[in-house]
């Protein structure tokens, strides 16, 4: 009889730890989607060796893309900023060779990108094209190959 009310406590131990295991991990994961704002790459992937014409995928957590030319809360577009760091919030995201808008909302390209390494940073900004910061930007590394 011990034997069996041992079983049967154990069993019943095992189903509320996986119980509250399970609860921890559903919560959790809920604050980390909840939290997860800002732009990403889909692809190149961070360290990935690329050919000298790369096809860049570009995503957004916790906004939209929208055209740039009016300011709506919580939307914006993508600018592709190659060899260069994120803007600080609130400044103008530059327009030159380095700093490729994204303006009518695109969300994919294809550039040219010289033999070695390079850092590509997504930077995410509003529809003035004011940067919305570290924070929704994401910068990778690439090797283009020869």
């Amino acid at each position: 009889m011990q034997t069996w009310l041992k079983t049967i406590l154990l069993g019943v131990s095992l189903s509320l730890a996986s119980g509250l295991t399970m609860a921890a991990g559903h919560l959790e994961g809920e604050h980390k989607e909840q939290s997860k704002q800002g732009a990403y790459f889909i692809s190149p992937l961070h360290q990935a060796t690329v050919a000298q014409k790369v096809q860049v995928e570009m995503g957004i957590h916790g906004m939209k893309v929208r055209q740039a030319g009016t300011l709506v809360e919580g939307t914006g577009h993508h600018h592709l900023i190659i060899d260069g760091a994120f803007v600080p919030q609130g400044e103008a995201v530059p327009k030159d060779a380095r700093h490729i808008h994204f303006g009518k909302g695109q969300t994919s390209t294809s550039i040219n990108l010289s033999p070695g390494k390079h850092t590509l940073t997504l930077q995410f900004a509003d529809g003035y094209h004011q940067s919305y910061g570290e924070h929704a930007s994401q910068s990778i590394e690439v090797m283009v190959k020869d």
